[in-house]
């Protein structure tokens, strides 16, 4: 159990869960209604929409592999692995602040799945936030 704890078996943790975070991002769609809302929306918006969608999830999946396939390696303190860490820690450690100064409370006050949604991600990009940071001055020393 304590080797769950270890800083190399967090950022395997958080790469796994920002894996399953992109691959979710195949049934979002769905979940948040978008064929409804996007609707009205003109073809340009929606394929725009989609678009970046599909690349949101492919960068979850991508930036989740690294700490997944090379967490020792992301710790070891050279040059280009504490270079990504530093990456790493500033975008999620904005998409961290966007949850809480971008993302209005009238979308989730009110509604129990979507203020679980919320609480759950505020909880998420926390931890993942966290962990990206420790091993950052972990690994500039």
């Amino acid at each position: 159990m304590t080797q769950l704890l270890t800083l190399t078996s967090q950022l395997r943790l958080v790469g796994l869960a920002l894996v399953a975070m992109g691959l979710l991002h195949a049934v979002l769609p769905r979940v948040l209604d978008w064929p409804g809302d996007l609707g009205g929306s003109s073809l340009l918006t929606r394929q725009v929409s989609y678009a970046h969608l599909f690349f949101i999830g492919l960068t979850c999946v991508l930036l989740g592999a690294l700490p997944l396939a090379f967490a020792g390696e992301l710790l070891s303190g050279a040059p280009l692995p504490t270079a990504l860490l530093c990456g790493q820690t500033l975008f999620w450690g904005l998409r961290w602040a966007m949850e809480f100064a971008y993302f209005s409370p009238r979308l989730w006050r009110g509604h129990r799945l979507r203020t679980a949604g919320h609480i759950a991600l505020s909880v998420l990009w926390t931890w993942v936030t966290a962990v990206f940071v420790l091993a950052t001055v972990r690994a500039v020393g």
